[in-house]
């Protein structure tokens, strides 16, 4: 089975324990669920939500919902911690209770996952050396050296060019590679070993070594 198809199956998995589906789309995720380990683990977090739902008064969710008894929300998810599921299965089934509960009338909210932290991006100046060449740089600091983000135009189309960051010492490391595109816009990112903090500078080169562009970081 391909990766469309068991996609595609394990998202009728909520409507299948509802008894929502139709008597083929039933029987494919029956034959499914015979030889797939990972949908009858899925399907067994889903099945016990399936009562609550079918208890869902439609008419009710047009009404203005009440408050919880305070600390409900807090009880449910220190209650689906506890259970000796993973991490992302217990997060599954703290998503599906709180809509649940939420449906059924009782205005408790949603499970809001933490912000993600915000990558730091920093333009830097480039210098093209090779006449038509237009381009901007970013860079971006990781944990394991450090992300170049180039976008540009002017780069001979069909050619190949390659990135290397010069560090503190005057030692280079390569950052990847890159096919020219003529006139046309060209977006790529380029990762690079060397730390941002020890890094000075990048250039691009072309197949003959000439440094076409250099980037002051």
């Amino acid at each position: 089975m391909n990766v469309e198809e068991h996609r595609r199956l394990r998202e009728l998995l909520g409507a299948y324990a509802l008894n929502q589906l139709d008597p083929a789309e039933r029987t494919a995720v029956q034959a499914h669920l015979d030889g797939c380990a990972e949908c009858r683990a899925e399907l067994a977090v889903i099945a016990p939500l399936a009562g609550p739902l079918r208890s869902v008064d439609p008419a009710r969710l047009e009404r203005r919902p009440e408050l919880p008894p305070p600390g409900l929300e807090e009880s449910i998810l220190a209650a689906i911690k506890a259970e000796p599921r993973p991490p992302r299965r217990r997060w599954i089934l703290a998503a599906a209770v709180l809509f649940a509960v939420g449906a059924s009338g009782v205005g408790i909210g949603y499970v809001a996952a933490p912000d993600p932290p915000k990558i730091p991006i920093e333009p830097v100046s480039v210098t093209p050396i090779a006449a038509g060449i237009r381009s901007t740089a970013s860079v971006v600091p990781h944990t394991w050296g450090m992300e170049i983000k180039l976008a540009g135009s002017g780069y001979e189309p069909g050619r190949r060019y390659r990135v290397v960051v010069l560090d503190s010492d005057g030692r280079t490391a390569p950052a990847g590679e890159f096919i020219g595109t003529g006139p046309a816009p060209m977006v790529c990112n380029l990762n690079s070993s060397v730390l941002r903090a020890e890094a000075r500078s990048f250039e691009v080169r072309d197949e003959s070594g000439r440094v076409v562009l250099e980037g002051q970081v």
